[in-house]
């Protein structure tokens, strides 16, 4: 299921019209966006746990050289699936 798709289905189970549908959509990704950038997690209980982890710098190598590089530090986003989720898909 793509974006778009996705938006379709929230519109047919809310009601709403595609275009608050997509609103809707997007306000709630910038709203878990925001708060990863600020360091917060978002729990939403019975889904699941949207978090940020940091990575410290460290050196690799690039696989057609063998040249080691520095690859820098930087922030990744996590997912940990709720009870009611893991639930539903078993």
């Amino acid at each position: 299921m793509n974006k778009n798709e996705f938006i379709d289905r929230v519109a047919d189970l809310s009601s709403m019209s595609k275009a608050d549908a997509t609103r809707a959509v997007d306000a709630v990704f910038d709203a878990i966006t925001a708060a990863l950038k600020k360091g917060d997690d978002v729990r939403l209980v019975g889904f699941g746990t949207f978090s940020a982890a940091k990575r410290k710098a460290r050196e690799g190598r690039n696989p057609r050289t063998g040249e080691t590089i520095h690859i820098p530090p930087s922030t990744q986003p996590k997912f940990s699936p709720g009870k009611g989720l893991k639930d539903a898909l078993n």
